[in-house]
Order: structure tokens, then sequence, then C-alpha cells
């Protein structure tokens, strides 16, 4: 019997969203700190539950929760656990804490028995998992610690003009092959397309250097585009998005890839969370911040360049880098099949908090 996919299941950034995405500011604390090199120390819970209206039956599921190891995000411990415990196999009962081939460093690990770990095409860590015991309720919850140091000083006058890169991504048989190009091909949710290369001329006009141009373009979309939750799903692609004019941080940055992508330029989609501050005098709400996605820009001069067009920053202090890959498409935190289970909502409850 074939499983059904529910559609409900992939767990979508900002989907409850929080109403904060303007700078606050934080934004000013974390600039003061990058200009005096103090790393920050951020603990990330991540948790996620869902409550079916009918027993599941069997199921599997696929999850993005482990965080990565960056030249500027260093991970020191990582747990995840999954209630009820997944099924146990002779592999996964062998692999334990660290499975063959992945490297953990100094990183502390701990799953729960039953969930296997992987690494997809891009060095993302992959979790996977099943359940053939009828369940009526599945809990996942992801904690770790991550020390986060500051963005070095971009010069984007000082980046080659966008047509230059263009030129150099652009792919010809025999010639070097730079493993960049990848990313300026179209994916589902960011593809090439004219009305999107439309948008992206409005900034990356002729001789205009590649860095500046992207940031330009975040400011642009920042201005632009309206942040209202639910006006779009997780099915919204970057021309819909576009011609909406609205959205989450999802759709910002499928647009700015798409945008991006459409003139020959390489953009890839990160997904993550973003530290949020409370109004002063409030405490900070647990599971107030929500997950977030933001765009990685490559550039011959600084490599891969994360900005924020949602808040119209460069990713710095303030953001936990989880996966990155060509669109949501290829880093959802979690998704599954299931037998059985009626409708299924998840409920969605994430917190970053820092380090003192």
């Amino acid at each position: 019997m074939t499983l059904p996919e529910i559609q409900e299941l992939p767990e979508t950034p900002e989907r409850p969203a929080i109403a904060a995405a303007t700078p606050a500011p934080e934004t000013a604390r974390a600039a003061e700190a990058a200009e005096a090199q103090v790393p920050r120390r951020l603990r990330v819970l991540h948790e996620t539950c869902y409550d079916y209206d009918a027993p599941v039956e069997l199921a599997h599921h696929l999850g993005m929760l482990r965080p990565r190891h960056t030249p500027l995000q260093q991970v020191l411990e990582w747990q995840l656990t999954v209630t009820p415990q997944p099924d146990v196999t002779a592999v996964a009962a062998g692999e334990r804490v660290r499975p063959a081939g992945l490297r953990a460093g100094d990183e502390t690990v701990l799953v729960t028995p039953g969930v296997q770990q992987s690494l997809d095409p891009w060095g993302n860590h992959r979790v996977s998992f099943s359940h053939s015991r009828v369940h009526d309720r599945l809990v996942v919850s992801s904690s770790f610690v991550a020390d986060i140091a500051p963005l070095p000083r971009l010069q984007p006058e000082a980046s080659p003009a966008w047509e230059e890169v263009a030129e150099r991504l652009d792919y010809r048989p025999g010639a070097g092959f730079e493993p960049a190009v990848e990313f300026t091909l179209g994916s589902l949710y960011a593809p090439r397309e004219a009305s999107l290369a439309r948008f992206g001329a409005e900034v990356f006009r002729p001789g205009v250097p590649l860095l500046a141009g992207a940031l330009a373009m975040m400011h642009l979309i920042h201005r632009r585009f309206e942040y209202r939750p639910l006006a779009t799903s997780v099915n919204t692609r970057a021309p819909e998005a576009l011609a909406q004019r609205q959205g989450v941080c999802q759709d910002f940055a499928h647009v700015m890839i798409g945008a991006m992508r459409s003139l020959g330029l390489a953009a890839r989609y990160v997904s993550g969370y973003l530290l949020t501050q409370p109004p002063p005098g409030q405490p900070r709400l647990v599971g107030a911040d929500a997950s977030h996605a933001w765009v990685a820009v490559w550039c011959p001069l600084h490599g891969w360049v994360a900005l924020d067009p949602t808040n119209a920053v460069p990713a710095g202090l303030d953001h936990v880098t989880l996966a990155w890959g060509r669109d949501y498409a290829d880093v959802a935190p979690l998704r599954g099949v299931i037998r059985g289970g009626g409708r299924a909502v998840p409920c969605v409850g994430v917190t970053v908090m820092p380090m003192e």
C-alpha cells in the first residue's frame, strides 16, 4: 500500500512566525560586538509537535535539525530526542551516537536510539527515523549550543563587476569548473525566469560591483515587500511571491535567489535561526523565536556572503546556520510520510537564548 504524504507535515520557517521582522536594537548591539571582535554563544531549542486526529500506523521521517560547523560557527553540543522512540534497526543500534563517516570533532552529540544520521550532497547533516508502532502524537526536540564569530568587514566596492562574475560562472565544456556554478541553476522554488531577471536588473546595472549589487537587492526586497505571515504557503515559488510583494522569510529569500540566478549569479538558500529580543522591560518568551531563512551569495573576493533580506542586514551574530541548499525543498527542518493520522498541523516552538 502506498503511503500518503501529509501535506501539512513539512515544517516551514516562520509558520507560525514572529512579528518582529524589522531589525531590533539588538542588531546595533551585534554590530558593535562585531567591531569589538566579541563572539557570541547561543543556546537553541527547536521543538516540533504533531497531535494527530487519528492513529498513525506507520511513519518515516527525514529532518535537517543538526547545525553545521562553519568558519564563523562552532557547534559545541547537540541533542535530539524523539518521542515515541523510533524503531531501532541493527544499523541504528550499532551507530549509536557517532555514525561511521561523520566527524564530530569536539562536539558532543546525543540522539535518541533509532535515529540514523548521514550527510547530504551539500554537507548538511540529515536525520531519519521510522515508527512501525501505532501512535497518535510525535514530539521532536533539537537543542544545541553554538559559538558565533563576528562577521569580517565586507568590501562591497572592491568586488568585481557582476557581469564578470556571471561570465565566469557561465559553464563551458572544457573550461575550469567553479563549484558555485551549481547554484546558478534554477530550482523548484527559485527558478530562472524573465520577471525575476527584470527585478534583479533594477539594482544590477552595468558595471555594478557584485557585492554592492547584492546588498542593494537585499535592501530593495526589504523596502518593496510586506512581511505578512500566512499570505503565502510552503508551496509558493519566487515568481508568485514577486507578483504578490508579500510573504515571510522563505519567500524573501527565494525571490532574491531567483533574481540573482536569472542574471547568471550564484545564490543559495540558508535555513537557521534568528535571535530576537523582547521589548524593553518584558521577559523573553519561550518559543517566541522562529525558524528563519536567508541567502548566501557567491563572490570571488569574499566567498559565500550571507545576507538577510527580511531584516536588511548581513547575517551576523544573531544568525545561527542550520543547513543550506538550492531552495527550501532541500533543507526543510522536518518532513515525512505517514499511514493514517488524519490532518497533521505541526506546533513549532523555537527559543534562541544568549549565554552570558
